[in-house]
């Protein structure tokens, strides 16, 4: 009895297809079940675990080169395009260890020394699961409230399911694929023995199917998820009960042709963040805690809150990093209560110098408590543009403080804790500025050659742009065209 020819053990290449054929489907299921039933996406993990690792130089230069490219490009709105970016990062990130680890797999499988499995032995199936990557995922932290650490249980187990599977997977297949029989009479009797590559092929036909599928899935639940209000907020009337005060725009003022218009539709708002998905909270449990150095320690809910005095002013808000003339500004109407308002309730402590703001999504920063005794603008608001405010724009609360950057002004606020001193933020911890005050710029957004007129013997060409100054204001945008020779603006816009 002869004995058939050996085969040659997969190689790294072989393993190199089979991690494609194998990341593709996983992820793709990752992203229908999180649009399914909720559970974790694990490449918009990856992308929200890297800006909190990576060194702070390295994650710096990486954020400005992504948004000086997309800038470059001019494909889109900057906020919108960078989180799409993101995405594709994320993405990229975990099939590129994914496909690592599986080739990992069939490196160190073939290395192994002994003869090869027959199929009269049990083929060893975990050979290449002992070999997986091993994932990173963190467990709830000591004195989590135990909602909170159940969930973290729950989608710790998931991942780790996922990525374990995954390794099985690969210990399978390469187990398949070096499985010989235990006599030439068997490959006569089996006429429809599959060689490599039509078992490959046909782990390629499963792979397509079931990343269309989910990649189906996926897209389908996010085309139908709109964010109607009535189901993000408590049932009751979004409007303030309390007496309302507004301030800010005016509306004698007629822009010239192809200026950006001066109010922001709600739609368009920009929108920067520090994870990849929105947190959502439960209005309904929902409260904001004011702890620490108080003699009156305060719990609010949404509804309480709303019931207070209010105050409405027009806003603009503006990311540090938008470019000049870029997208990253907008101004919208924000509606809250006065900060003033809630700092007297809680009745702060001598010691207590600054307050300590923490968000549903890891974001914090310091306000001095000075500044806002001395600045009534400063509120915390529950509604934008008559509306409550979006879960994407901070539902349920966010806070406002004139004449800084966005970087400085949390959302999706929790907590409110009282304490002694100054501390770094989030983004200041990370090599930012640690004032992010408003800068001075101003911006001509058009000509409008197709719109001149004449006055009083003057031939005028209309000219619109923005300027912006924070809390400043602007008095005057002078535009010269002469080098200042004679030129004169007809009108300004405060």
């Amino acid at each position: 009895m002869s004995t058939p020819a050996q085969p040659r053990p997969p190689g790294i290449l072989t393993g190199l297809l089979v991690g494609i054929l194998i990341a593709l489907p996983v992820i793709a299921i990752f992203f229908a079940l999180n649009a399914l039933v909720a559970l974790p996406a694990l490449p918009i993990n990856v992308m929200d675990w890297l800006p909190n690792n990576l060194p702070n130089d390295l994650l710096n230069f990486g954020k400005q080169t992504m948004a000086d490219v997309l800038i470059a490009l001019n494909i889109g709105r900057l906020d919108q395009v960078a989180k799409i970016a993101e995405g594709i990062i994320g993405t990229a990130t975990l099939f590129g260890l994914i496909v690592l680890a599986i080739v990992a797999v069939f490196g160190i499988a073939r290395t192994q020394k002994g003869p090869p499995r027959r199929d009269t032995h049990r083929p060893d199936r975990w050979a290449g699961a002992r070999c997986a990557a091993r994932p990173d995922v963190r467990q709830p932290a000591a004195g989590a409230v135990p909602e909170r650490a159940n969930a973290l249980l729950i989608d710790s187990a998931y991942i780790m399911g996922m990525l374990v599977g995954s390794g099985l997977i690969a210990g399978l297949i390469y187990d398949r694929l070096t499985r010989l029989p235990e006599t030439n009479s068997e490959i006569a009797a089996s006429a429809e023995r599959l060689n490599r590559r039509q078992f490959l092929v046909r782990v390629g036909g499963s792979t397509a199917t079931l990343t269309v599928a989910g990649a189906v899935v996926s897209l389908l639940r996010s085309a139908g998820a709109v964010e109607p209000v009535e189901e993000i907020v408590a049932p009751d009337s979004p409007t303030p009960s309390g007496p309302v005060e507004v301030v800010g725009m005016s509306d004698d003022f007629t822009a010239a042709p192809g200026t950006r218009s001066e109010y922001t539709p709600l739609e368009e708002h920009y929108r920067i963040d520090i994870v990849s998905r929105p947190p959502e909270i439960d209005a309904a449990t929902w409260a904001l805690s004011m702890t620490g150095l108080v003699n009156n320690p305060q719990a609010f809910t949404l509804d309480q809150l709303r019931a207070m005095d209010s105050v409405s002013q027009f806003v603009t808000l503006s990311c540090i990093s938008n470019s000049i003339g870029g997208d990253l500004i907008s101004t919208t109407k924000w509606t809250g209560v006065k900060m003033q308002d809630l700092v007297a309730l809680a009745d702060p402590q001598p010691e207590a110098t600054y307050l300590k703001i923490t968000s549903a999504d890891g974001f914090d920063e310091y306000v001095n408590l000075d500044l806002i005794r001395e600045d009534e603008r400063i509120i915390l608001a529950y509604a934008w543009d008559d509306r409550p405010l979006l879960q994407k724009h901070g539902f349920p609360v966010r806070i406002y403080i004139p004449n800084h950057y966005g970087m400085k002004q949390p959302k999706w606020i929790t907590h409110m804790e009282f304490v002694p001193e100054w501390e770094e933020g989030y983004w200041v911890r990370r090599g930012w500025s640690a004032s992010a005050l408003v800068q001075t710029t101003s911006v001509v957004d058009t000509v409008a050659s197709d719109s001149v007129f004449e006055q009083d013997g003057t031939t005028y060409v209309p000219i619109g742009g923005i300027a912006y100054s924070g809390s400043r204001g602007i008095s005057r945008v002078e535009v010269s065209i002469d080098e200042g020779a004679g030129c004169r603006p007809r009108s300004s816009r405060r």
